[in-house]
């Protein structure tokens, strides 16, 4: 239970909702929307309730519901006008921030409660690029300001892995009779692997043919598949930044590997910007995120 997150700070509220910490103090002496405990004059504490209740307000908000409007209605008719709008297919916020709350409070049942909802009117492919994917991202901002402890993100990350896996095992084999082969692995030292596997997931629910290594494949490994398929595209994705001379070497070898074929290889990562403005291989594609190649599959 020590891993459970039940305190937050304003500063927390500000980067879960959006909602400024200098405007959520304005509500909360006009309108007395949240009452906090207090450390002393200065810091101020919530609890879940309060986490639930600042992010649907902050839902409705940006809907053009008027605060004062809000300020008036209890916690569960503030829950109703959010699922309102989700019904309404006007937003999968409510669906991120319940996700949010599961996340925080360890709870697998309502990840699941939001998965089984979602799942009666929308594809997979649909609940993870509208709703999964926005979270992760979500998530990312929140390691980079400290406001997220690693049992958090491994909890909710592994749940939506479980998913991938659940919907990728149910498609049948690639009907592709061209010999194109998507072989799809992380490089060494990689260990984010979500949106790879839901690529993975995507391209064969096309009907393509692909091989999944994973995580942390060096290079030399991949030369022997070379010799296995009429024509390969490697794709390989990076979350985490290397320093410049890594950068170069593994783009080498890259090179390598394509040397002498007719293959090619889809780079994926933000951190490789700077090589795709000056990228001269017509072998090697570089796309800032995965939404940027399922626009184009």
């Amino acid at each position: 239970m020590n891993n459970i997150q039940n305190a937050f700070t304003i500063q927390d509220l500000e980067i879960l909702t959006g909602i400024k910490a200098h405007t959520i103090r304005i509500w909360e002496r006009r309108y007395d929307l949240l009452n906090p405990a207090r450390l002393n004059r200065n810091i101020r504490l919530y609890e879940l309730p309060d986490l639930q209740k600042i992010l649907n307000v902050s839902l409705l908000y940006k809907h053009d519901y008027k605060i004062s409007k809000l300020s008036k209605l209890s916690d569960k008719e503030l829950a109703e006008e959010a699922k309102a709008i989700a019904l309404d297919g006007v937003s999968n916020n409510y669906q991120i921030n319940s996700l949010i709350v599961s996340m925080f409070t360890l709870d697998e049942a309502l990840f699941q409660e939001v998965y089984l909802q979602q799942i009666k009117k929308s594809t997979f492919e649909e609940i993870f690029i509208h709703t999964y994917l926005p979270l992760l991202n979500h998530i990312g901002v929140l390691w980079q300001t400290e406001a997220l402890r690693p049992a958090h993100e491994h909890f909710i990350s592994n749940l939506i892995y479980q998913k991938i896996i659940l919907h990728t095992a149910s498609i049948k084999a690639g009907s592709s009779t061209n010999g194109h082969m998507h072989i799809l692995f992380l490089p060494n030292g990689e260990m984010h692997e979500i949106g790879l596997l839901f690529l993975n997931y995507y391209l064969k629910r096309k009907g393509e043919k692909t091989i999944y290594l994973g995580r942390s494949v060096p290079i030399e490994n991949l030369f022997y598949l070379n010799s296995q398929f009429k024509k390969i595209t490697w794709v390989s994705s990076f979350l985490i930044d290397k320093p410049l001379d890594e950068k170069e070497k593994w783009i080498s070898d890259i090179g390598e590997l394509l040397l002498d074929t007719k293959n090619n290889c889809l780079v994926i990562g933000r951190i490789w910007k700077e090589f795709s403005e000056r990228s001269s291989s017509s072998q090697i594609s570089f796309f800032e995120s995965f939404g940027d190649i399922i626009s184009i599959n």
